[in-house]
């Protein structure tokens, strides 16, 4: 079991450094879908605790990578990261309080909706342009679902800073897993202090993200923009159909 976890934080670790994400779109549903096969079944909630300590593993490996780059915005970062972890520990609370099946359906919602925005964006020219004053709430919202779903955030934070905040595709990615490290540290205290977290299963996850976090910030640098979002956004549409096939098909047939 414990190889099976090592290669799922490896895939999210690669995946998440690439594209900006804490790992938590292939670690929430991987965990739900791959664990039980070894007789140790998680609910989502559960699965979501384990993904926030790979969401910190990915911030702190590819912020790193990242570093070395130069395509961190870090003033960006820091005045944008209180109201990521604000949004965090809110989303964290409720995702204690919530029934599975409206947190999977929230989080393949939201997930359509961004690779929605990015597809529509893909012809659009990498320029600098104004931030929108929207781009503050939108992260605290990005902050929210963190917490809620233990996807680091980068789902949203991504297409906000990228789409609203005119920050180019590369740089917004690397900023995202900046400010994802910042909030996950908040998130995984609260649902630590719920007994929800399994430490055995999510120390395994952040070694595999870890490593292939490593990996993922080099990757990253040899992919085209455009290619980024078009990968960004196919990853997000195949998880959000499992999770809706999981939650309204599988189970609503029981």
């Amino acid at each position: 079991m414990i190889l099976a976890v090592l290669g799922i934080g490896l895939l999210a670790g690669v995946l998440g450094a690439i594209l900006g994400l804490g790992g938590g779109v292939v670690v929430v549903p991987a965990l739900e879908f791959v664990l039980p096969l070894f007789g140790h079944p998680v609910t989502i909630t559960q699965a979501v605790a384990i993904s926030q300590i790979g969401v910190l593993a990915v911030g702190l490996a590819g912020t790193a990578g990242y570093l070395r780059q130069g395509l961190i915005r870090a003033r960006t970062g820091y005045l944008l990261s209180p109201y990521t972890i604000l949004g965090g520990v809110l989303g964290s609370w409720l995702g204690l309080r919530l029934p599975a099946r409206v947190v999977a359906t929230v989080f393949a919602l939201l997930l359509l909706y961004s690779a929605y925005n990015l597809l529509r964006g893909l012809k659009r020219a990498e320029l600098e342009r104004e931030p929108s004053r929207l781009v503050p709430p939108a992260m605290t919202f990005s902050g929210v679902m963190s917490g809620l779903l233990g996807i680091g955030g980068g789902t949203v934070q991504v297409p906000v800073m990228n789409l609203l905040g005119g920050i180019p595709i590369r740089q917004a990615i690397a900023t995202s897993t900046f400010i994802m490290g910042l909030t996950a540290v908040a998130n995984a205290l609260v649902y630590s202090a719920s007994g929800q977290l399994d430490y055995r299963v999510a120390a395994a996850v952040a070694l595999g993200v870890l490593l292939g976090a490593r990996g993922g910030t080099v990757l990253a640098a040899r992919i085209s923009a455009q290619n980024l979002k078009l990968f960004f956004s196919l990853l997000l549409i195949f998880t959000a159909l499992q999770l809706l096939y999981k939650y309204w098909i599988v189970q609503g047939a029981v």
